[in-house]
Protein backbone atom coordinates (compact mmCIF):
# COMPACT_ATOMS: atom_id res chain seq x y z
CA UNK A 1 0.00 0.00 0.00
CA UNK A 2 1.32 3.43 -0.99
CA UNK A 3 0.17 6.64 0.67
CA UNK A 4 1.26 10.23 0.30
CA UNK A 5 0.12 13.60 1.58
CA UNK A 6 -2.82 15.16 -0.30
CA UNK A 7 -1.89 17.04 -3.46
CA UNK A 8 -3.60 19.76 -5.46
CA UNK A 9 -3.33 19.10 -9.19
CA UNK A 10 -4.62 20.86 -12.28
CA UNK A 11 -6.81 19.19 -14.89
CA UNK A 12 -4.41 19.47 -17.83
CA UNK A 13 -6.40 17.60 -20.46
CA UNK A 14 -9.69 15.76 -20.95
CA UNK A 15 -9.89 13.30 -23.86
CA UNK A 16 -12.67 11.22 -25.36
CA UNK A 17 -11.54 7.56 -25.27
CA UNK A 18 -14.71 5.59 -25.99
CA UNK A 19 -18.46 5.82 -25.67
CA UNK A 20 -19.08 7.24 -22.15
CA UNK A 21 -15.34 7.07 -21.27
CA UNK A 22 -13.09 10.10 -20.73
CA UNK A 23 -9.39 10.17 -19.89
CA UNK A 24 -8.43 12.93 -17.46
CA UNK A 25 -4.80 14.09 -17.15
CA UNK A 26 -3.68 15.80 -13.94
CA UNK A 27 -0.44 17.73 -13.44
CA UNK A 28 1.20 19.65 -10.60
CA UNK A 29 0.42 23.36 -10.78
CA UNK A 30 4.14 24.20 -10.50
CA UNK A 31 5.37 21.40 -12.73
CA UNK A 32 6.85 19.25 -9.95
CA UNK A 33 7.23 15.49 -10.36
CA UNK A 34 4.41 13.49 -8.82
CA UNK A 35 4.81 10.66 -6.28
CA UNK A 36 5.85 7.30 -7.69
CA UNK A 37 3.33 4.53 -8.21
CA UNK A 38 3.23 0.98 -9.53
CA UNK A 39 0.70 -0.56 -11.95
CA UNK A 40 -2.60 -1.28 -10.20
CA UNK A 41 -2.49 1.88 -8.06
CA UNK A 42 -5.38 4.32 -7.75
CA UNK A 43 -5.95 7.86 -6.53
CA UNK A 44 -8.91 9.53 -4.85
CA UNK A 45 -10.31 12.60 -6.62
CA UNK A 46 -12.01 15.23 -4.45
CA UNK A 47 -14.50 16.73 -6.89
CA UNK A 48 -15.80 20.31 -6.55
CA UNK A 49 -19.30 19.02 -5.77
CA UNK A 50 -18.00 17.46 -2.54
CA UNK A 51 -17.90 13.87 -3.80
CA UNK A 52 -14.75 11.74 -3.50
CA UNK A 53 -14.17 8.92 -5.98
CA UNK A 54 -11.32 6.45 -6.55
CA UNK A 55 -9.90 5.91 -10.04
CA UNK A 56 -7.10 3.64 -11.26
CA UNK A 57 -3.99 5.19 -12.76
CA UNK A 58 -3.54 4.06 -16.35
CA UNK A 59 -0.58 6.10 -17.52
CA UNK A 60 3.07 5.10 -17.68
CA UNK A 61 4.51 5.12 -14.13
CA UNK A 62 7.86 6.19 -15.60
CA UNK A 63 6.29 9.50 -16.66
CA UNK A 64 5.92 11.23 -13.32
CA UNK A 65 4.89 14.61 -14.69
CA UNK A 66 1.22 13.56 -14.81
CA UNK A 67 -1.42 11.17 -13.56
CA UNK A 68 -4.00 9.83 -16.01
CA UNK A 69 -7.30 8.20 -15.06
CA UNK A 70 -10.15 6.82 -17.16
CA UNK A 71 -13.68 7.64 -16.04
CA UNK A 72 -16.83 5.89 -17.25
CA UNK A 73 -20.13 7.75 -17.11
CA UNK A 74 -22.05 5.37 -14.86
CA UNK A 75 -25.71 5.02 -15.77
CA UNK A 76 -26.50 4.98 -12.04
CA UNK A 77 -24.03 7.74 -11.14
CA UNK A 78 -24.57 9.29 -7.73
CA UNK A 79 -22.80 12.45 -8.82
CA UNK A 80 -19.16 11.46 -9.31
CA UNK A 81 -18.77 10.33 -12.91
CA UNK A 82 -21.67 12.51 -14.02
CA UNK A 83 -19.91 15.59 -12.66
CA UNK A 84 -16.70 14.68 -14.50
CA UNK A 85 -18.49 14.13 -17.81
CA UNK A 86 -20.83 17.11 -17.63
CA UNK A 87 -19.07 19.79 -15.58
CA UNK A 88 -15.34 19.17 -15.10
CA UNK A 89 -13.23 21.55 -17.17
CA UNK A 90 -9.55 21.84 -18.07
CA UNK A 91 -7.74 24.10 -15.64
CA UNK A 92 -9.82 23.02 -12.64
CA UNK A 93 -7.77 22.40 -9.49
CA UNK A 94 -8.53 19.13 -7.73
CA UNK A 95 -7.30 17.74 -4.44
CA UNK A 96 -6.17 14.13 -4.69
CA UNK A 97 -5.16 11.47 -2.17
CA UNK A 98 -2.85 8.58 -2.93
CA UNK A 99 -1.54 6.81 -4.83
CA UNK A 100 -2.56 3.61 -3.04
CA UNK A 101 -2.25 0.07 -4.34
CA UNK A 102 -4.23 -3.02 -3.34
CA UNK A 103 -3.96 -4.58 -6.81
CA UNK A 104 -0.21 -5.05 -6.97
CA UNK A 105 1.46 -6.66 -9.97
CA UNK A 106 3.77 -9.51 -8.89
CA UNK A 107 7.12 -8.73 -10.47
CA UNK A 108 8.41 -12.30 -10.06
CA UNK A 109 5.49 -14.16 -11.67
CA UNK A 110 6.53 -16.52 -14.47
CA UNK A 111 3.27 -15.76 -16.30
CA UNK A 112 0.53 -13.18 -15.76
CA UNK A 113 -3.04 -13.48 -17.03
CA UNK A 114 -4.87 -10.13 -17.16
CA UNK A 115 -8.64 -10.01 -17.63
CA UNK A 116 -10.65 -6.80 -17.87
CA UNK A 117 -14.28 -5.93 -18.36
CA UNK A 118 -15.35 -2.47 -19.53
CA UNK A 119 -13.72 0.35 -17.56
CA UNK A 120 -11.83 -2.33 -15.63
CA UNK A 121 -9.23 -2.02 -18.38
CA UNK A 122 -7.72 1.05 -16.68
CA UNK A 123 -5.40 -0.75 -14.22
CA UNK A 124 -4.91 -3.63 -16.65
CA UNK A 125 -3.53 -1.44 -19.46
CA UNK A 126 -0.94 -0.07 -17.03
CA UNK A 127 0.01 -3.62 -15.98
CA UNK A 128 0.25 -4.85 -19.57
CA UNK A 129 2.53 -1.97 -20.51
CA UNK A 130 4.88 -2.72 -17.60
CA UNK A 131 5.01 -6.46 -18.39
CA UNK A 132 5.72 -5.76 -22.06
CA UNK A 133 8.52 -3.34 -21.16
CA UNK A 134 10.08 -5.98 -18.92
CA UNK A 135 9.78 -8.73 -21.51
CA UNK A 136 7.59 -10.82 -19.22
CA UNK A 137 5.22 -13.56 -20.36
CA UNK A 138 1.60 -12.41 -20.12
CA UNK A 139 -1.76 -12.35 -21.86
CA UNK A 140 -4.70 -9.94 -21.81
CA UNK A 141 -8.39 -10.61 -22.38
CA UNK A 142 -10.36 -7.37 -22.72
CA UNK A 143 -14.13 -7.74 -22.72
CA UNK A 144 -16.66 -5.04 -23.57
CA UNK A 145 -20.25 -4.98 -24.73
CA UNK A 146 -19.21 -3.38 -28.03
CA UNK A 147 -16.19 -1.89 -29.80
CA UNK A 148 -17.67 1.56 -29.33
CA UNK A 149 -17.54 1.12 -25.55
CA UNK A 150 -13.98 -0.26 -25.45
CA UNK A 151 -11.33 2.28 -24.41
CA UNK A 152 -7.58 2.23 -25.10
CA UNK A 153 -7.95 -0.41 -27.82
CA UNK A 154 -5.33 1.22 -30.07
CA UNK A 155 -2.68 1.16 -27.34
CA UNK A 156 -3.44 -2.42 -26.39
CA UNK A 157 -3.41 -3.53 -30.02
CA UNK A 158 0.20 -2.38 -30.25
CA UNK A 159 1.11 -5.24 -27.89
CA UNK A 160 0.23 -7.77 -30.59
CA UNK A 161 -1.37 -11.18 -30.24
CA UNK A 162 -0.78 -11.26 -26.50
CA UNK A 163 -3.98 -9.16 -26.26
CA UNK A 164 -7.34 -10.67 -27.16
CA UNK A 165 -10.56 -8.68 -27.48
CA UNK A 166 -14.07 -9.99 -26.84
CA UNK A 167 -17.05 -7.83 -27.82
CA UNK A 168 -20.35 -9.28 -26.65
CA UNK A 169 -22.42 -7.89 -29.52
CA UNK A 170 -20.08 -9.51 -32.06
CA UNK A 171 -19.78 -12.87 -30.31
CA UNK A 172 -23.32 -13.47 -29.08
CA UNK A 173 -22.67 -12.84 -25.41
CA UNK A 174 -19.95 -12.77 -22.76
CA UNK A 175 -16.88 -15.03 -22.86
CA UNK A 176 -16.63 -18.44 -21.21
CA UNK A 177 -14.22 -17.41 -18.45
CA UNK A 178 -13.91 -20.93 -17.12
CA UNK A 179 -12.66 -22.18 -20.49
CA UNK A 180 -10.27 -19.24 -20.81
CA UNK A 181 -8.83 -19.79 -17.34
CA UNK A 182 -8.63 -23.58 -17.61
CA UNK A 183 -6.22 -23.20 -20.53
CA UNK A 184 -3.70 -21.27 -18.39
CA UNK A 185 -0.78 -22.64 -16.35
CA UNK A 186 -1.66 -23.20 -12.71
CA UNK A 187 1.34 -21.25 -11.40
CA UNK A 188 0.38 -18.08 -13.28
CA UNK A 189 -0.82 -14.98 -11.46
CA UNK A 190 -4.38 -14.10 -12.44
CA UNK A 191 -5.72 -10.53 -12.35
CA UNK A 192 -9.25 -9.34 -13.03
CA UNK A 193 -10.94 -5.94 -12.89
CA UNK A 194 -14.46 -5.30 -14.12
CA UNK A 195 -18.14 -5.42 -13.19
CA UNK A 196 -19.29 -7.50 -10.24
CA UNK A 197 -20.76 -10.42 -12.28
CA UNK A 198 -17.44 -10.84 -14.11
CA UNK A 199 -15.46 -10.76 -10.86
CA UNK A 200 -17.74 -13.39 -9.32
CA UNK A 201 -17.38 -15.66 -12.35
CA UNK A 202 -13.62 -15.13 -12.34
CA UNK A 203 -13.23 -15.91 -8.64
CA UNK A 204 -15.51 -18.93 -8.88
CA UNK A 205 -13.59 -20.37 -11.83
CA UNK A 206 -10.20 -19.77 -10.21
CA UNK A 207 -11.41 -21.44 -7.01
CA UNK A 208 -12.76 -24.49 -8.86
CA UNK A 209 -9.50 -24.80 -10.80
CA UNK A 210 -7.45 -24.52 -7.60
CA UNK A 211 -5.43 -21.51 -8.74
CA UNK A 212 -3.47 -20.04 -5.80
CA UNK A 213 -2.50 -16.61 -7.18
CA UNK A 214 -5.73 -14.69 -7.75
CA UNK A 215 -6.07 -10.89 -7.62
CA UNK A 216 -9.18 -8.75 -8.13
CA UNK A 217 -9.89 -5.03 -8.16
CA UNK A 218 -13.39 -3.67 -7.57
CA UNK A 219 -14.71 -0.25 -8.53
CA UNK A 220 -17.80 -0.76 -6.37
CA UNK A 221 -18.40 -2.56 -3.10
CA UNK A 222 -18.91 -6.32 -3.28
CA UNK A 223 -22.66 -6.78 -3.50
CA UNK A 224 -22.49 -9.61 -0.97
CA UNK A 225 -20.77 -7.36 1.55
CA UNK A 226 -22.75 -5.08 3.82
CA UNK A 227 -21.63 -2.97 6.73
CA UNK A 228 -20.92 -5.13 9.77
CA UNK A 229 -23.82 -5.74 12.16
CA UNK A 230 -22.40 -6.27 15.63
CA UNK A 231 -22.94 -6.30 19.35
CA UNK A 232 -21.29 -3.62 21.44
CA UNK A 233 -17.53 -3.92 21.73
CA UNK A 234 -14.58 -1.89 22.98
CA UNK A 235 -11.74 -0.46 20.95
CA UNK A 236 -8.38 0.56 22.37
CA UNK A 237 -6.15 3.01 20.53
CA UNK A 238 -2.67 1.74 21.31
CA UNK A 239 -0.73 4.94 20.70
CA UNK A 240 -2.79 7.10 23.04
CA UNK A 241 -4.34 4.47 25.31
CA UNK A 242 -7.81 5.84 24.54
CA UNK A 243 -10.68 3.42 25.24
CA UNK A 244 -13.94 3.73 23.29
CA UNK A 245 -17.20 1.77 23.07
CA UNK A 246 -18.68 0.99 19.68
CA UNK A 247 -22.39 0.60 20.26
CA UNK A 248 -24.80 -1.54 18.27
CA UNK A 249 -25.84 0.21 15.08
CA UNK A 250 -22.78 2.50 15.05
CA UNK A 251 -19.78 2.05 12.79
CA UNK A 252 -16.23 1.96 14.07
CA UNK A 253 -15.33 4.92 11.87
CA UNK A 254 -18.18 7.07 13.18
CA UNK A 255 -17.24 6.20 16.76
CA UNK A 256 -13.66 7.33 16.15
CA UNK A 257 -14.73 10.54 14.44
CA UNK A 258 -17.22 11.36 17.20
CA UNK A 259 -14.38 11.04 19.73
CA UNK A 260 -12.30 13.54 17.76
CA UNK A 261 -9.82 10.94 16.48
CA UNK A 262 -8.13 12.07 13.27
CA UNK A 263 -8.24 9.12 10.87
CA UNK A 264 -8.01 8.91 7.08
CA UNK A 265 -11.14 7.82 5.23
CA UNK A 266 -12.85 8.48 1.93
CA UNK A 267 -15.33 6.12 0.25
CA UNK A 268 -17.11 4.68 3.34
CA UNK A 269 -17.73 1.57 1.21
CA UNK A 270 -14.58 -0.45 1.82
CA UNK A 271 -13.21 -0.08 -1.71
CA UNK A 272 -10.59 2.70 -1.68
CA UNK A 273 -8.28 1.57 1.14
CA UNK A 274 -7.73 5.03 2.63
CA UNK A 275 -8.95 3.93 6.08
CA UNK A 276 -6.82 0.76 6.29
CA UNK A 277 -5.64 0.40 9.90
CA UNK A 278 -3.32 -2.09 11.62
CA UNK A 279 -4.97 -4.45 14.10
CA UNK A 280 -2.85 -5.32 17.12
CA UNK A 281 -5.38 -7.51 18.93
CA UNK A 282 -8.91 -8.77 18.45
CA UNK A 283 -10.81 -10.35 15.54
CA UNK A 284 -12.18 -7.96 12.92
CA UNK A 285 -15.41 -8.64 11.07
CA UNK A 286 -14.10 -7.89 7.59
CA UNK A 287 -16.67 -6.31 5.25
CA UNK A 288 -14.39 -4.60 2.75
CA UNK A 289 -13.94 -5.39 -0.94
CA UNK A 290 -10.16 -5.03 -0.93
CA UNK A 291 -8.36 -7.51 1.29
CA UNK A 292 -7.57 -10.98 0.00
CA UNK A 293 -8.70 -14.09 1.84
CA UNK A 294 -5.25 -14.60 3.35
CA UNK A 295 -5.07 -10.95 4.44
CA UNK A 296 -8.43 -11.25 6.17
CA UNK A 297 -7.45 -14.48 7.88
CA UNK A 298 -4.27 -12.87 9.21
CA UNK A 299 -6.37 -10.25 11.09
CA UNK A 300 -3.48 -7.80 10.96
CA UNK A 301 -5.29 -5.00 9.16
CA UNK A 302 -8.85 -3.82 8.51
CA UNK A 303 -10.91 -1.15 6.74
CA UNK A 304 -12.51 0.73 9.61
CA UNK A 305 -15.23 2.38 7.50
CA UNK A 306 -17.30 -0.80 7.01
CA UNK A 307 -15.72 -3.54 9.12
CA UNK A 308 -16.56 -4.33 12.74
CA UNK A 309 -15.47 -6.76 15.41
CA UNK A 310 -16.23 -10.42 16.12
CA UNK A 311 -14.50 -10.34 19.49
CA UNK A 312 -15.34 -8.22 22.53
CA UNK A 313 -12.33 -5.99 22.06
CA UNK A 314 -10.16 -4.52 19.33
CA UNK A 315 -6.76 -2.90 19.72
CA UNK A 316 -5.82 -0.64 16.82
CA UNK A 317 -2.51 0.98 15.88
CA UNK A 318 -3.89 4.49 16.31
Amino acid sequence: MNTTSPLTLRVQAIRYEAQRVLAVELMDIEGHLLPEYDPGAHIDLHLPNGIVRSYSLLGNPAHRDRYTVGILLDATSRGGSRYVHEQLRMGTLLKIDGPRNHFTLDADASNSVLIAGGIGITPIVCMARRLAEQGRQFSVLYCARSRAEAAFVAELSMLGDTVQFHFDDEQSGPPDLNAVLAAQPRDAHFYCCGPDPMLRAFESSCASLGYPHVHVERFAADQCMTAAQHSEYSVTLARSGTELRVTTGTTLLDTLLAAGIDVDYSCREGICGSCETRVLDGIPDHRDSILSRSERESNTTMMICVSGCKSKRLVLDL
